[in-house]
């Protein structure tokens, strides 16, 4: 699978960078602090919400202005600005009617576009998200000016080791690799001046009116042990909206990784809330997004190890997904099981 990079033009003239990947339902997701599309794709600390979304759905991502692959040279974004270029790339990429998803500071653009366009966002998904920036909130200047000055002072270093204070932050429990990684792509991403400016003016975030202006389907996630945005953020906005969903996370990650328990949880409980590409609107509305996956791979006459090599898992978790996958659509084999998921239109690449 691979993604699409294009460019479209702001309302005021710059070059914004987007990219386009997977099939299936149209999932948007708002700019956050820092992205560059394409280390995000490769990237072990990003992979989930990049290449790991695209597997199930139509992903549109996009640089915000003065980060990754977008106009360096632009001015940096105020808040009008990160909604009108949310409103140019939807247009760009014609998406109509999309879901949109906010990570992080993301999650409070997103609320305002949805507020603004009702009629463009048939679901609100956040993740990590909060409605008060560190400013309003009330965090301790102290802290605030520290994590200013690491940024100013170390963000663009060939000693990352200022940059793991963030990734301390973001990905406590993520393995050396993806930290490592993370650290590394920072840079990459803006350059010191614009990562400081960015961070300074999304702790003057208040988006509390706008979420009780929100009037479609919501889901709010917020890991537990979030060490970058407190649990009471998640909780708080899911009280803001008029009735969304909100689910604990059991991490302490910001930023989760594609092999933790957490990880699953999110993708099953959001394929239940927007189903995925699929039988999951289709033939077999139980089966969670991954067993959909895997389902379609059976039918396709992969054995465990195929299916375990295509979708970068374990055999025992494969094994355990098809033992569910069993119970779900009522065969009592392999055999069984691929002329169902056949006759509901499965495995259509095995059959050609």
């Amino acid at each position: 699978m691979n993604q699409q990079v294009r460019f479209c033009t702001s309302s005021d003239g710059f070059r914004l960078a987007y990219a386009t990947s997977g099939n299936g339902p149209p999932l948007v997701r708002a700019p956050h602090w820092f992205t560059h599309l394409e280390h995000d794709w490769n990237s072990p600390a990003m992979m989930p919400w990049s290449a790991g979304l695209s597997r199930g759905y139509s992903l549109l991502r996009f640089d915000q202005r003065g980060t990754g692959l977008s106009d360096r040279d632009a001015p940096l974004p105020s808040w009008e600005s990160h909604v009108t270029d949310l409103e140019c790339v939807v247009d760009a990429a014609q998406f109509d009617r999309f879901a949109l998803l906010g990570l992080s500071q993301g999650a409070a653009f997103a609320i305002a576009y949805a507020a603004r366009h009702p009629e463009r966002v048939s679901h609100l998904v956040l993740c990590g998200g909060f409605a008060r920036g560190r400013r309003v909130r009330g965090v301790p200047f102290a802290e605030i000016e520290t994590l200013q000055q690491l940024i100013e002072l170390g963000w663009g270093r060939d000693d990352p080791s200022f940059r793991q204070v963030f990734a301390s932050r973001f990905m406590p429990d993520a393995g050396l690799d993806a930290i490592h990684a993370f650290t590394d792509m920072m840079p990459l991403t803006a350059s010191a001046q614009a990562a400081a400016l960015i961070h300074g003016t999304n702790g003057l975030i208040d988006v509390r009116e706008e979420a009780a202006r929100v009037k479609c389907p919501a889901l709010v996630f917020h890991a537990r042990g979030d060490l970058s945005i407190p649990f009471e953020e998640g909780r708080l906005i899911a009280g803001l909206i008029p009735g969304a969903r909100f689910v604990s996370l059991e991490t302490r990650n910001h930023l989760m990784m594609e092999s933790e328990p957490a990880w699953q949880a999110f993708l099953d409980t959001l394929g239940e809330f927007y189903p995925a590409a699929g039988v999951r609107a289709g033939s077999f509305p139980d089966l969670t997004p991954r067993e959909s996956e895997v389902l379609e791979l059976i039918a396709q006459g992969l054995d465990n190890a195929q299916i375990a090599a295509r979708l970068d898992l374990s055999e025992k978790t494969v094994r355990n997904n098809i033992t569910h996958i069993f119970d779900k659509i009522q065969v009592e084999n392999r055999s069984q099981a691929i002329v169902r998921a056949r006759e509901a239109g499965l495995g259509a690449k095995a059959q050609k």
